[in-house]
């Protein structure tokens, strides 16, 4: 069994009550399918960067569960038949590497060498007078 994230949205138009029981609809869906929830988070109210389906705001809902990979079609099926669903995102959450780890992995920082130095437009000048005047 491996670890999924789903994250969904919601129209914001229906009432709290009916986005509580579609949460547990959706928790039915995966006890159907033989996984079970991890961690069932809440549901937030949010403006979207940009409508879908004429709506403007939606409730965002996080789901973490634990479910087969083989059974994780027949889940997205019945995701994609509740026409109360704007928007959902299904993603395999990897467990969290300790940061004593992180620091070793990063890629050394490189040094940039120095920017030269800007050459006034006095010196210029006087470096294309020497050179007129040799000629």
């Amino acid at each position: 069994m491996k670890n999924y994230e789903l994250t969904y949205l919601v129209s914001s138009e229906l009432p709290e009550e009916e986005v509580k029981s579609l949460q547990a609809k959706i928790a039915s869906f995966v006890q159907e399918e033989g996984g079970f929830l991890v961690e069932e988070g809440m549901f937030l109210r949010r403006k979207l960067a940009y409508p879908i389906k004429k709506q403007s705001q939606a409730y965002l809902v996080i789901f973490v569960f634990q479910l087969d990979p083989q059974k994780l079609a027949n889940l997205e099926k019945k995701l994609k038949a509740e026409s109360q669903i704007l928007r959902y995102l299904l993603l395999i959450k990897l467990p969290q590497r300790p940061r004593k780890i992180r620091a070793f992995i990063r890629k050394p920082v490189e040094e940039k060498p120095e920017k030269e130095k800007k050459v006034e437009l006095k010196e210029i000048e006087k470096k294309l007078e020497e050179i007129l005047k040799e000629e």
